[in-house]
């Protein structure tokens, strides 16, 4: 019972398919990696500088300096998503600005300036990790199995 299509259909498709490639975006790979190193790179040497600051100015030993660093960076990323500029670097700088510990703090903090208008408990409560919270699963699991493998390598003399 296949009934052949109707021209009007059919141009109604080739109408369709061209709507389609018109409204998709295209995306050149090569200026996609250049932004995300550049962005990045200014995440890493604002890193840096602080690690320098941390330990030269403010006499931080380097495990210090090094928590010193991060806090002042997790900081930031938690700020400029408060104030919705962290989305724009994002965009930007795609994986440049979602790789390093800035890019973690903004997917624990968007979902909870998202849905704080539903409650503290409902709302931020049950919501703050729906982005994060694979990666941390993940992270604790690989972590945990690759401890066990250890423990059985070192067990069995391979380690």
């Amino acid at each position: 019972m296949n009934e052949p299509k109707s021209e009007e259909k059919l141009n109604l498709e080739k109408e369709y398919e061209e709507y389609v490639k018109t409204i998709t975006p295209t995306h050149n790979l090569y200026l996609q990696m250049l932004k995300a190193f550049i962005t990045g790179g200014i995440i890493c040497v604002i890193g840096q500088v602080l690690l320098n600051f941390a330990s030269n100015q403010m006499g931080m030993d380097k495990e210090t300096a090094g928590s010193f660093c991060s806090l002042v960076l997790v900081l930031l990323s938690v700020l400029l998503t408060g104030f919705n500029i962290y989305p724009s670097i994002v965009k930007f700088g795609g994986a440049g600005a979602l790789v390093p510990i800035t890019g973690f703090a903004n997917s624990v903090a968007a979902p909870a300036v998202e849905f704080k208008k539903e409650g503290q408990v409902f709302g931020i409560g049950c919501k703050i990790f729906t982005i994060a919270g694979p990666v941390i699963l993940y992270g604790i699991f690989t972590s945990w199995f690759l401890g066990l493998c250890y423990w059985i390598g070192k067990i069995l003399g391979w380690i």
